[in-house]
């Protein structure tokens, strides 16, 4: 099924809803979503056409359409739903209500952040009270019977990347491996869940509406105070030991945290499962660049909790000197150009922007880019004793020696060392020394020690 473009989104925007498009942007991001008015009958209505995902579905449109439905049929603040649209020829879409505010806290004061977000938790908390049979009934995912609650997104997760694997990933195998054998286990928890949380709208100090519900299911609610983590990075909800302390007083019953941290830690390493083969084979709809940055960032998050609960401390790796090479100049050549081409559509300025990017990323590993290769194989020497042939040849048999530890676990030490400083390889070759790509930021750690932004 094929994207359309933005006229044609219009046109199937109408088509249902009718009226006219008197003003209409597409999204800059990596999931097909247009920002709508429509005039009809003498008001000017905001719209959102959120598209079908190319090459990283995790749930069906029509899954996240009825969870969706679901919890607006229950009082949820949730955007109103106008529609599901399919159109032959093109990927499904959904046409919802575009709520006021801002999904950030840029400019908001600590005691106002607050508010929002207690009032947050206070839907989530309602919402994990209510009865999950409606939703089972309706075809939401949740676990099989006999099956404990706490693995039911996660098992999915796994599935759509074994469906969609063509390439070595060593550490996906190995982070799978890790969590199979460290399960948040539910204990008889189940209910509604948005999963991916964190993502609302505020305005005036005031929760305006949960969003981006794709990720809902019945499972283990404690996910849901769990996955916000990552998020927290770059939002900052507040302190997370506080919010748990705050959700517990809301429900009534102990956050187990255990469960949270085995949660946490599968979380991280679901970017790398729902988007890894979008990386290694992407289509032209592919926001690479972020897709690449994502995965680098949440692997690190990764190893840095494996890190801590292993008590394993983890090291830093030298940024080498660029290397010079007789490529240079064009690389000079094509940055610069990309950097000052300026054009007035915003679809095409999105699309040089990520040219850009990758132009950046590949100008650094032509700079750097051996001399990382080297080192990934210099680790592998230590743990194989031997040296593989090519860094492709290491990326089997790396996912191989994985894959022949899962069940134990023996190298659980030195394999989360060994791949934390591949991926701070991987992140500084994101772009230039002390971009915005190559900064990683700590998620906050349960044991309430300071965390810092790293800058490679």
């Amino acid at each position: 099924m094929g994207v359309p473009t933005t006229e044609q989104a219009s046109e199937i925007a109408t088509g249902f809803f009718g009226g006219k498009v008197v003003a209409i942007e597409r999204q800059a991001r990596w999931r097909p979503t247009w920002f709508l008015d429509i005039e009809r009958d003498g008001e000017v209505v905001p719209l959102v056409l959120r598209g079908d995902r190319t090459d990283s579905e995790a749930y069906p449109l029509r899954h996240e359409y009825v969870f969706h439905q679901l919890m607006a049929d229950r009082g949820f603040p949730v955007p109103h739903l106008h529609g599901y649209l399919e159109t032959p020829g093109f990927i499904d879409a959904v046409l919802m209500q575009r709520v006021p505010g801002k999904p950030h806290f840029d400019g908001v004061d600590e005691s106002m952040r607050d508010q929002v977000v207690d009032e947050y938790l206070q839907q989530l908390a309602r919402l994990h009270q209510l009865d999950p049979a409606p939703f089972i009934e309706a075809g939401i995912t949740h676990p099989p019977p006999g099956q404990d609650a706490g693995m039911v997104s996660h098992d999915n997760m796994e599935r759509r990347y074994r469906e969609r694997k063509h390439h070595p990933d060593p550490f996906a195998e190995f982070g799978l491996g890790w969590h199979k054998r460290h399960k948040p286990h539910a204990n008889g928890r189940l209910a509604p869940c948005v999963w991916d949380s964190g993502q609302f709208h505020h305005d005036n100090g005031h929760l305006v509406a949960l969003i981006d519900l794709e990720f809902g299911q019945v499972g283990d609610p404690l996910s849901d105070i769990t996955i916000w983590r990552m998020r927290d990075t770059l939002l900052h909800f507040g302190d997370m030991a506080k919010l748990y302390e705050r959700y517990e007083d809301l429900t009534g019953a102990p956050v187990d945290i255990e469960a949270v941290k085995r949660h946490h830690f599968a979380a991280c390493i679901g970017n790398q499962l729902q988007f890894g083969a979008a990386v290694a084979k992407p289509d032209l709809e592919t926001d690479l660049m972020t897709f690449m940055q994502w995965n680098s960032e949440t692997n690190l998050m990764a190893t840095d909790f494996l890190g801590e609960y292993l008590s394993v401390d983890l090291p830093d790796v030298e940024i080498p000197d660029p290397t010079a090479t007789r490529h240079d100049a064009a690389f000079d050549q094509l940055v610069g150009t990309l950097r000052t081409v300026a054009v007035d559509d915003p679809e095409t300025q999105h699309q040089l922007r990520l040219t850009f990017r990758m132009a950046r990323h590949l100008q650094r590993r032509s700079e750097i880019g051996a001399v990382l290769d080297e080192a990934d194989v210099d680790d592998l020497q230590e743990l194989f004793g031997h040296r593989p042939a090519s860094w492709l040849d290491g990326e089997r048999e790396l996912e191989q020696f994985v894959m022949d530890d899962t069940t134990t676990g023996k190298y659980d030490a030195a394999l989360t060392v060994l791949f934390h400083k591949r991926h701070l390889r991987t992140h500084m070759s994101l772009g230039p020394t002390g971009s915005s790509m190559t900064r990683h930021y700590q998620c906050q750690r349960f044991d309430g020690q300071p965390t810092r932004i790293v800058a490679l």
